[in-house]
C-alpha cells in the first residue's frame, strides 16, 4: 500500500458516512476483508477462546501442580521428622490450596498478562515470594495455634524454598505453552496513526511474543505511512466507527495514541467502549519524560501524574554498587573455568592477545577501557584516534533519521570460535573485571564510543548519570529491528525508572537470552 493509498483509503472510508451515513463499503464483510489471513484466522476462534480465560487459569493450574510438588519433595526429604506426609498434614494442605489460590489473586499474579503487553515471568517474582512467604508461615502458625508439633520448622522452611524455585519455573513452562496457542493472541487497533501511533504498531509487530495483533489503525487524518510498516495494515475508518470495529473484528485491546479528535468526542468514545470486554491502554502526553516509576495520586478525586526525582540517592548508589562488587566476585569466581576454556579456545584458533580493549564513556562521561574477548583473528588495541567509523542511517526511521548513527568499523575476519561468542554474548564476560574495579555496573545503559556522544540529542545525556552496564533494559529487551535512537531512548527510560527490583528482574532475564542465543542483535551497536 503506498502512501497516497494509505491517505486516501481513510477518505474512501469517512467521506460517504459522512455524507450518507451509511455505506456499502462500512458492512462487516469489507472490514474483515480488509485485514491480512492471520487476522481473519483468529476470527474464527470461539467465544471463550481468550487470553483472559486461557492464561489464569493455566497459571493457576501451575501454581497448585508447584506447591504439590514442593509439597511432596518436602515429604520425601523430612519423612517422619517433618510429617508433612501424615493423612491429617495432607488434607490441611490440600484443604489450604483454595486459599494460596486466593493470596495468589490478590498479588495481582493472574491478572498482569491481561493488562500489560510484555509481562513475564520474572515479573512475578516478588509476588511468589510473597504468595510462598505468606502461605509458609500461616501453615507454621496455623498448626503452633492447634497445639501439633508438626510441621517442624526445617520442613517448613525446605518447603518455601522449594515452592520459590519451583512456582517460576512452572509459570514459564505454562505461558511458553500458551503463547503457541490461538487464544493468546490479541486483536489490537490503535487509534491515531501519526508517527506515535506508527511507532507503537511498529514497536509491538517487532515483538510477537506479546501476543498483539495489530488489526488496523483507527484515524480521520493520518500522516504518511512509515516505510518499515507492512502493507496490509489498513486504515479502519475514523473514530465514530470505533465500537463498530472492536465488535465486528473481534478487538480485545485497544491503544490510544495522540490524535487530532476532540478530547470530548474520545472521551464519548471510550466510555461506549467500556461495555465491551476490551483492554485499553492510553500513551500519555509527555511520554517522553515518563518512566516504569510514575506513580499516579489523587487530590479530590483527580488523578495526579507523579514524576519521582532522576536522580538516585547516594545510599542507593552505594547498595547497587555493593551489588555489582559481590555479584562480580561471585560470577568471577563461578564461571573461571569458563574462562580458562575460552582463553584457550581463542588463542588455539589464532595468534594475539586474549582480551582486546575498547575505550568507551562511564559514568558522568569519563572514559574508561573496557575487556572483551577476542573474536577476530588478528585484533590488538588501537587508539581511538584511528578507529574507523561509518555512518549509518536506516531508511524509514522517524524524525530523528537525519542524525544517524554512528558505529565503530571492525573490518577483521572473525573466527567461527568468535562468531559463537558473539551470537550468545559471552565475548561480553571479561567486562565482570570492569565491574569490580567500579568502571562499570551489571545493569546499566550500554556504554558507547566517545564519538558517539557528540550525536547525542540533549536528553539522552541522562543515561551518564549512571554506571554502563553489561547488561540492561535495551540489551533484554531490543529487538533485531530495534533502531539506535530507540535502543538510546530505552537507556534513558532505564535510567529514570531505575530500581533494584528492575535491575533483579534484568539480570534473572539475561540468562534465558544468552541460552536462547538472541543477544547478539540486540547488545551490539
Amino acid at each position: 500500500m503506498s502512501s497516497v493509498t494509505w491517505i486516501n483509503s481513510v477518505r474512501a472510508r469517512t467521506e460517504p458516512e459522512l455524507e450518507q451515513g451509511t455505506g456499502p463499503h462500512y458492512g462487516a464483510g469489507n472490514l474483515i476483508a480488509a485485514t491480512d489471513e492471520h487476522t481473519r484466522n483468529l476470527l474464527t476462534r470461539g467465544r471463550l477462546e481468550r487470553r483472559s480465560r486461557l492464561v489464569p487459569r493455566s497459571l493457576l493450574a501451575a501454581d497448585l501442580l508447584g506447591l504439590s510438588v514442593a509439597y511432596v519433595l518436602t515429604t520425601f526429604m523430612w519423612g517422619d521428622a517433618g510429617a508433612f506426609g501424615s493423612f491429617h498434614e495432607i488434607l490441611v494442605f490440600l484443604g489450604t490450596l483454595p486459599c494460596w489460590a486466593i493470596v495468589a489473586r490478590l498479588q495481582g499474579l493472574y491478572r498482569n498478562d491481561q493488562e500489560r503487553a510484555a509481562h513475564s515471568t520474572t515479573d512475578d517474582i516478588v509476588g511468589v515470594f510473597h504468595l510462598v512467604t505468606i502461605g509458609a508461615w500461616v501453615l507454621l502458625v496455623a498448626t503452633r495455634v492447634g497445639g501439633r508439633p508438626n510441621p517442624s520448622i526445617y520442613a517448613v522452611i525446605t518447603f518455601w524454598f522449594l515452592a520459590i524455585a519451583i512456582l517460576p519455573l512452572g509459570r514459564k513452562i505454562a505461558r511458553r505453552a500458551c503463547k503457541r496457542a490461538h487464544a493468546y493472541q490479541q486483536n489490537t487497533v490503535i487509534v491515531g496513526a501519526g508517527e506515535v501511533g506508527q511507532l507503537i504498531a511498529r514497536k509491538l509487530l517487532m515483538h510477537p511474543e506479546y501476543g498483539l495483533n495489530v488489526v488496523g489503525f483507527i484515524d480521520r487524518d493520518p500522516k504518511t505511512r512509515r516505510a518499515d510498516l507492512p502493507e496490509h495494515l489498513a486504515i479502519l475508518g475514523g473514530p465514530e466507527r470505533l465500537p463498530e470495529i472492536v465488535k465486528c473484528l473481534d478487538v480485545e485491546r485497544v491503544v490510544i495514541a495522540f490524535s487530532n479528535e476532540p478530547v470530548s468526542e474520545l472521551l464519548s468514545l471510550l466510555r461506549q467502549l467500556r461495555a465491551f470486554p476490551v483492554q485499553i491502554d492510553l500513551v500519555p502526553r509527555l511520554f517522553e519524560l515518563a518512566c516504569p516509576r510514575l506513580t499516579v495520586h489523587a487530590v479530590e478525586g483527580l488523578p495526579l501524574l507523579g514524576l519521582p526525582p532522576n536522580r538516585a540517592s547516594r545510599s542507593a548508589r552505594s547498595l547497587k554498587r555493593l551489588v555489582d562488587a559481590i555479584g562480580a566476585s561471585i560470577a568471577l569466581i563461578v564461571l573461571l573455568p569458563a574462562f580458562a576454556y575460552i582463553a584457550l579456545r581463542i588463542r588455539l584458533d589464532s595468534d594475539g592477545p586474549v582480551f582486546v580493549r575498547r575505550t568507551r564513556l562511564g559514568t558522568n562521561m569519563k572514559e574508561f577501557t573496557a575487556l572483551e574477548f577476542r573474536t577476530t583473528k588478528t585484533r590488538t588495541h588501537e587508539p581511538l584516534g584511528q578507529a574507523k567509523i561509518v555512518r549509518l542511517v536506516s531508511a524509514g526511521t522517524d524524525a530523528n533519521e537525519n542524525r544517524g548513527v554512528y558505529k565503530l568499523k571492525r573490518p577483521d575476519s572473525v573466527t567461527a570460535f568468535g562468531a559463537k561468542l558473539r551470537r550468545t554474548g559471552l565475548d561480553e564476560l571479561p567486562k565482570l573485571i570492569n565491574v569490580l574495579k567500579g568502571d562499570m555496573s551489571l545493569v546499566g545503559p550500554r556504554p558507547c564510543i566517545p564519538c558517539e556522544a557528540q550525536n547525542f540529542g540533549p536528553h539522552h545525556l541522562e543515561r551518564f548519570s549512571m554506571p554502563q552496564g553489561i547488561t540492561g533494559l535495551r540489551q533484554v529487551t531490543a529487538n533485531a529491528k530495534c533502531t539506535y535512537d530507540e535502543g538510546l531512548d530505552m537507556d534513558v527510560a532505564y535510567v529514570r525508572g531505575w530500581s533494584l527490583g528492575l535491575d533483579l528482574r534484568l539480570l534473572l532475564r539475561t540468562p534465558l537470552l544468552i541460552l536462547g542465543r538472541r543477544t547478539s542483535a540486540a547488545w551490539r551497536w
